[in-house]
């Protein structure tokens, strides 16, 4: 009989990211791997929670061992499956798998729970009928589906009309089809979608194809009760198709038959908290790990997935027909109307603009949200910046008060440094001033604005200019009359590895929001990113920076991580560092280092360690104090941190 268990603490100690031998006292009944315990911390004298990951009737350490205080929850909410893919994740990343599992694993919530295991067993759910899998050459995609295959997954642009009336994008019907096809045959599926405009777009696709009881939803938005909710719907026995952002990505699903991502190459996607672990390649190992189908699909291709193409990793398949909006390139085109030169709009795109507005609505993208990005002294020109951080100044609306961009302070009593004038004037457009300058542009027609501040998911098809930032464009019945992007010469011109992927992935899902044969006015772009959104070669196009970056060894051609913190502890951590390691370069500033190395693929696993080892050996000796020294009190930061496969490595 079991009598000991093994446990992961909860803690941010990475010493203890390791399985302690705990004692399962008498009379302790329901310890199963995957509770919740709390257990003793002998070196700091206190209790902490942890999960169990195993039981034996060994014990490893050699010592006496402490008792599990108490069972914190009967229910395992930590499965193998979910186990398996923290403590790889971490491992690759040289994070701590209690890290992982606090994005996987919401926090315990006693009603929900009591609810839940009052409930008693639960009927068994009608069949789901498996649809077909429209839009592929016959047979391609339920045959990978069922094969558990890799793909690289290109979808039709557009949007189609729900029984409902509403509407939604092709891909999220596709990506429908998909799930909901796994779940007829037995198997659970998972969907990434970057934001909650995807994901309701995802529902709706679901909502006509499966029971609502076979959805769970999972994501950051919703209350810590409904999370706690939706991790035990899917701790069932039955197979569900688990929709979320990027922390589903860990729900729990024995029986997993897709993992399908969607729109990869969104910064959303990238987990802000250590240890960083982008949702595509947290997929990718799990799919590894569980077998089953993997779609990364997208309007795009980025230079991650098209490496994996290109190893035969990932297999290419797209529409059997496909279908690309019909683009116009502007580049070097002047405004012919004094209105529209004001807003930004050449002649060509004017005359789509106008055109497309009797029919329906027009679709107008811009770069920034609010109304001034910018600000400037009316007098001198200098640039307007903020005093408390240096930061530049913005204006949200007309006639409101100035405000940092950096630290949000607002300047209402703004003085220039230089000539001492208290006036300011407008340095470019964001989606408000835009707005109201296409209304003078387009008079009796009604504007609509959409960004951050102003959420708007679909309108109707009576004419309208609508002026959405990048990735807040609102669905439009029928699809939109005209599409006119604005500001690619701005988006073009910011400073960043991945600037060309991102201009091509925004421009990409604007453009496929169009009804068919609807015009796509490009302004101020031309060269290889405007041929590419015109050709559909979105795919050369990654092919192409893929072969730029493996010239210059850079990400993702080769695997990329950042060391910040103390000076000596970098120095340290890069001495430890395997041969054939590359450091990029170190930098200092304000007592804090930053090291940036690279290393191929086969590498990572050695690098990872020997990272993680120094993160080790130094929190551990900052614990230790001298004979005489002071006594250190809280929290004390860690003196070295690692951030793996940065996706901006080379940014501040």
């Amino acid at each position: 009989m079991s009598s000991i268990a093994r446990v992961l603490v909860d803690s941010p100690l990475p010493q203890l990211d390791r399985l302690l031998d705990y004692r399962i006292p008498e009379g302790m009944e329901g310890i199963v791997p995957g509770v919740r315990v709390s257990v003793p911390l002998r070196a700091a004298s206190r209790i902490a929670e942890g999960f169990v990951i195993e039981l034996s009737a060994q014990q490893d350490y050699p010592g006496p061992l402490s008792d599990i205080a108490a069972l914190v929850s009967p229910v395992p909410v930590l499965q193998p499956e979910v186990w398996a893919l923290a403590r790889a994740v971490a491992d690759r990343a040289a994070g701590s798998a209690s890290d992982v599992l606090r994005l996987a694993i919401p926090a315990r919530q006693v009603r929900v729970e009591k609810s839940w295991l009052a409930r008693g067993e639960q009927p068994p759910r009608a069949p789901i009928a498996a649809p077909a899998m429209d839009g592929y050459p016959p047979d391609a995609l339920e045959t990978a589906l069922a094969g558990g295959e890799r793909l690289a997954l290109g979808v039709a642009p557009g949007v189609t009309e729900l029984d409902d009336g509403s509407w939604i994008g092709r891909w999220a019907v596709a990506l429908a089809r998909a799930a909901t096809r796994v779940v007829a045959g037995g198997s659970s599926a998972i969907l990434v979608a970057p934001d909650y405009r995807d994901q309701e777009q995802l529902a709706a696709a679901l909502a006509r194809m499966v029971p609502h009881e076979a959805v769970v939803r999972l994501d950051a938005r919703q209350s810590n009760p409904d999370r706690y909710r939706g991790l035990l719907r899917a701790l069932g026995p039955e197979p569900m198709v688990l929709l979320g952002n990027r922390s589903v990505v860990y729900a729990p699903a024995a029986r997993l038959g897709l993992i399908a991502v969607w729109n990869d190459g969104d910064p959303l996607l990238g987990e802000p908290l250590t240890p960083y672990v982008h949702a595509r390649d947290a997929a990718l190992i799990r799919q590894q790990q569980q077998g089953g189908a993997l779609l990364l699909a997208g309007h795009t291709r980025t230079t991650e997935v098209e490496r994996l193409v290109e190893m035969g990793y990932l297999r290419e398949l797209g529409p059997a027909r496909p279908r690309h909006p019909r683009v116009i390139p502007t580049a070097n085109i002047p405004a012919q109307d004094r209105l529209a030169a004001q807003a930004r709009i050449p002649s060509i795109a004017w005359r789509e603009a106008t055109a497309g507005s009797r029919a329906g609505p027009v679709l107008v993208q811009v770069a920034r949200p609010g109304y001034a990005p910018g600000l400037r002294c009316a007098e001198c020109g200098e640039a307007a910046r903020c005093r408390a951080c240096g930061g530049p100044l913005r204006l949200q609306q007309r006639g409101g008060i100035p405000s940092c961009t950096w630290c949000g302070a607002p300047e209402a009593s703004w003085r220039c440094p230089d000539c001492r004038s208290t006036r300011l004037r407008p340095a470019g457009a964001g989606a408000g001033r835009t707005g109201e300058e296409l209304g003078r542009a387009f008079p009796g027609v009604r504007i609509i604005v959409a960004d951050g501040e102003r959420s708007i998911q679909a309108i109707d098809a009576k004419p309208a200019i609508v002026v959405a930032t990048r990735g807040a464009e609102p669905i439009a019945a029928g699809g939109y009359r005209a599409v006119l992007l604005l500001d690619g010469d701005r988006m073009v011109a910011r400073e960043s590895l991945r600037v060309g992927e991102d201009c091509l992935r925004w421009w990409s899902d604007a453009a496929a929001l169009a009804a068919d044969d609807a015009p796509v006015v490009l302004v101020g772009v031309g060269g290889t990113l405007a041929s590419a959104l015109a050709t559909g070669g979105q795919a050369d196009y990654a092919r192409q920076e893929l072969i730029d970056r493996r010239a210059l060894h850079f990400p993702p051609a080769v695997r990329i991580a950042t060391l910040s913190g103390a000076p000596d502890a970098v120095a340290a951590a890069l001495r430890r560092l395997p041969a054939g390691v590359d450091p990029v370069g170190t930098t200092e500033a304000d007592g804090r280092a930053r090291a940036i190395v690279r290393f191929d693929y086969a590498q990572g696993a050695a690098v990872a360690e020997a990272v993680r080892s120094e993160i080790i050996r130094q929190a551990t000796a900052r614990r230790k104090t001298v004979p005489g020294s002071p006594q250190r009190r809280g929290r004390q930061p860690l003196p070295l941190r690692a951030h793996f496969d940065d996706p901006e490595p080379f940014a501040e």
